[in-house]
């Protein structure tokens, strides 16, 4: 059964298995990595608890970004939005991270039932841009860490070196 912590709780390592099928230890941060070559990465990986992560992906090359991706690891749907940009699009610069994390937060605070990903999209909406639904069909890091036991008929996780 998935478990409930508070979203600003850090996490420990568990156990995920590897497109090997070998069972091995994944800290949660060997999820932090960059991504595309040293412009862009994955860090804040979090915990949201009931089977529910939450990670920053940040791109810093003439230009910075700030988006945030909530996966339900069950279900490989996800929320993504931006909270932060200076020179990516015509747009003014902004930086809105503590408000939208805050709306994230008291949607966590509250009965799962409520914090569907299209509430929470409606209450981002004045604080965050490009709010994004999406379903997944490969498991993410963070979910392969915390909730492996989740990962259904999704593609696994496997940890590049």
């Amino acid at each position: 059964m998935p478990r409930k912590h508070s979203f600003i709780q850090s996490s420990c390592c568990c156990l995920a298995i590897l497109a090997s099928g070998v069972a091995q230890a994944l800290d949660l941060n060997q999820c932090d990595r960059v991504t595309v070559a040293v412009h862009g990465g994955e860090d804040m990986h979090r915990d949201l608890g009931e089977g529910r992560v939450i990670w920053r992906y940040w791109w810093s090359n003439e230009g910075t970004a700030s988006d945030f991706m909530i996966v339900d690891c069950m279900e490989g749907r996800g929320l993504s939005f931006r909270t932060a940009e200076e020179r990516m699009t015509d747009r003014g610069p902004f930086d809105r991270t503590d408000a939208a994390l805050k709306i994230i937060e008291l949607h966590q605070k509250g009965d799962r039932i409520f914090a569907t990903f299209e509430r929470m999209a409606k209450d981002l909406a004045k604080s965050a841009r490009d709010i994004k639904i999406v379903t997944l069909t490969s498991e993410t890091c963070a979910c392969a860490a915390i909730y492996p036991e989740l990962r259904g008929e999704k593609v696994p996780f496997e940890l590049q070196s």
